[in-house]
């Protein structure tokens, strides 16, 4: 019978230095040099299909979560405006009007001055009303049993127990990015958009065989001189724990010609090939051997300076990566774990592996209930003297809380608060979880997916938080960011964001976005009007309503000037995007505000520019040379950069 093995060329001379020792650090990046850049595969995957996979494409929010304000608690709609003067001595009866707002149900009555509506939680607001009282903050008043009015003995404060539309997740946003690895967190806010499936990276197939004569398989008898095969069971489970789809071939004789033979099918069929066994120096061990015919280039490294694991083998043969390790269990894995993983990982689309704890600050007070121990979800950052933990609650009914916390910090029954400045421990809810390379706190714009994208194909994590302007100002100054977005006009100068950097902080032009006034294009009191002449007309209609933006927003210091000290209705109706106040006006819940112009225009709004705002960034000079901070200069600056925000409507500086 012919041998199928056939002698394989003549290896290099740098192949055939057998165990020419080199560092990890040398191994390894000669390794993934050999192996990366590379496409990776990818497959369409339901939701129920893609738990543990990476995305391997940036998801966009196709719309707004929620779709509309609703009450987050039990109770009554109302305008805070007419509860400014309740209290326990002094109740305010409000009339009922005679609809009730389950879920599902579409409010057709307005709140008018002196009513409230009752309404679930999860309840859409109904026009008029700005704030939400707890069912138990009221008394049911009248004769026929307390069916037509309330007496509330609370002050009520605009949104109070309000979600606003889009204050989740807003329409447009860069939901989930390419990498992300989907969970049940994740999963939810997919579903919460009404996406059923997703592009992920395909699991790189992977073949595992065992070698040696003196292997026998679990659950087979011992014979003389043999071992149970361990390394089988436990590198593929390890194969699998680190996102390849393992498959065990069994173990092979060291013969030569039925190795090699069973190495060729194992690199057809598969991603990757990882053998046990039949790397040093035995008159046996002829793993090694057999690579250089497999496919080019070959042996990368064949021999590491680690203890245990110095006969580790890398090669690449035609682009696939094979391996053999140690036959020891203990070097086996430990050569696996430390030089392996972070090349499956990478091909499997997975981020590097993480601790599951970690030291930190916490910045600011975080007010908690006695009497009940709280979690508090958290965003790590890396601050001057370590980690700092942002918490990153946006409320009960927000899915973002979850998903996008990196981890959480407990405070303990008995304290009803973590002062500001206090350390603490977070508990990371996966052990993947990297610390972001690129922190940006404060004004959000959709410009800035567009920035920030390249970063995150390459591999940089940035953690963007929307605190507005000034909440951005203020952690750039204590440190807690790399920049600080920022649209702020001073009226003493006429001039955007110089006036409001302090020592520390330096200015980088952004981009220049159209604010303006939003409305419902059938609303005939706004057409042809420029936008001053638009308030105007608002304001002299009483039943017009207004939608604000929330203090301490670049937008809401626009509109205080056009209105001048005015106050109309809805004026304490104060959303914190964009999107919101998009959302407001679309669904008949007001009839104008401020946005800005691509927003209007998703949002099949009317809009009338007002002004071009300078969108900015406050950069703080101590991180400036860090070089997830130079990535998104240069991103900024890039010509690709500049293109992107052309196309949604902004103006590169």
């Amino acid at each position: 019978m012919t041998s199928i093995f056939t002698p394989s060329p003549k290896p290099s001379i740098e192949q055939d230095q057998f165990l020419t020792i080199r560092s990890r650090e040398e191994a390894l990046a000669r390794f993934e040099a050999a192996l990366f850049p590379r496409q990776l595969p990818s497959e369409t995957r339901r939701l129920a299909d893609a738990l543990g996979r990476a995305l391997a494409e940036d998801v966009v929010a196709p719309i707004d979560v929620p779709p509309f304000d609703r009450s987050n608690v039990d109770g009554f709609a109302v305008r805070s405006a007419d509860l400014a003067r309740a209290s326990e001595g002094t109740p305010v009866r409000l009339a009922l009007t005679d609809e009730t707002i389950s879920c599902g149900i579409a409010p057709t009555r307005p709140v008018l001055p002196g009513t409230a509506t009752a309404i679930a939680t999860g309840g859409p607001v109904p026009r008029g009303a700005d704030a939400i009282v707890m069912i138990e903050h009221t008394q049911p008043v009248g004769e026929a049993g307390g069916d037509g009015a309330i007496e509330v003995r609370r002050a009520a404060s605009p949104g109070q127990f309000v979600s606003y539309a889009g204050s989740d997740i807003a329409r447009g946003e860069a939901l989930l990015r390419s990498g992300t690895i989907v969970g049940s967190r994740e999963i939810g806010m997919l579903a919460a958009c009404g996406i059923a499936e997703v592009l992920v990276t395909r699991r790189p197939r992977v073949a595992i065989l065992s070698t040696g004569d003196e292997l026998v398989q679990p659950g087979d008898g011992l014979r003389p001189a043999a071992i149970y095969d361990t390394n089988g069971a436990i590198v593929t489970a390890a194969i699998a724990e680190n996102g390849g789809d393992a498959s065990f071939l069994g173990a092979i004789a060291d013969n030569a010609a039925m190795l090699e033979a069973a190495m060729r099918k194992a690199l057809a069929d598969s991603d990757m090939l990882v053998l046990s066994g039949g790397t040093s120096k035995g008159a046996g061990d002829v793993s090694h051997r057999i690579i250089g015919g497999l496919g080019k280039p070959g042996i990368i490294a064949h021999g590491v300076a680690l203890k245990p694991g110095k006969p580790l083998c890398l090669a690449v043969c035609d682009g696939k990566p094979v391996v053999i390790l140690p036959g020891f269990p203990t070097s086996a894995m430990f050569t696996f774990h430390d030089m392996i993983v972070p090349v499956l990982r990478r091909m499997a689309g997975l981020p590097p592996r993480s601790d599951a704890k970690v030291a930190v600050k916490v910045p600011v007070r975080i007010a908690s209930e006695l009497g009940r121990t709280e979690f508090v979800m958290v965003s790590l950052v890396e601050g001057a003297d370590g980690l700092i933990a942002y918490p990153s609650g946006k409320g009960s009914g927000a899915i973002t809380s979850f998903a996008q916390a990196d981890g959480f910090l407990k405070i303990e029954a008995l304290a009803d608060q973590l002062p500001g400045g206090s350390e603490a421990e977070v508990t990371l809810f996966t052990p993947h979880v990297r610390v972001p390379d690129l922190v940006i706190v404060g004004s959000h714009c959709t410009g800035l997916d567009l920035v920030t994208a390249p970063l995150a194909h390459a591999g940089l994590v940035v953690r963007s938080i929307a605190v507005g302007s000034l909440g951005g100002l203020a952690a750039a100054k204590r440190g807690e960011c790399d920049l600080a977005p920022i649209h702020l006009f001073d009226d003493k100068t006429e001039t955007y964001n110089t006036p409001y950097l302090a020592d520390g902080l330096e200015l980088v032009p952004g981009w220049r976005r159209m604010q303006g006034i939003v409305f419902r294009k059938d609303d005939t009191r706004f057409a042809g009007l420029s936008a001053e002449q638009a308030v105007r007309a608002a304001l002299a209609d009483p039943a017009c309503i207004m939608v604000n933006r929330n203090q301490g927003a670049g937008t809401r210091i626009l509109i205080d000037r056009l209105l001048a000290g005015s106050r109309p209705d809805g004026y304490w109706n104060q959303p914190r995007s964009h999107n919101a106040v998009a959302a407001a006006v679309a669904q008949h819940r007001a009839d104008w505000g401020m946005t800005i112009a691509p927003v209007a225009h998703a949002s099949g709004l009317g809009f009338i520019p007002l002004a071009e705002e300078h969108y900015d960034f406050a950069l703080v000079t101590a991180r400036k040379q860090r070089p997830a901070v130079q990535a998104f200069l240069d991103a900024l600056a890039s010509e690709e950069g500049r293109a992107a925000l052309v196309r949604a409507g902004f103006r590169p500086a």
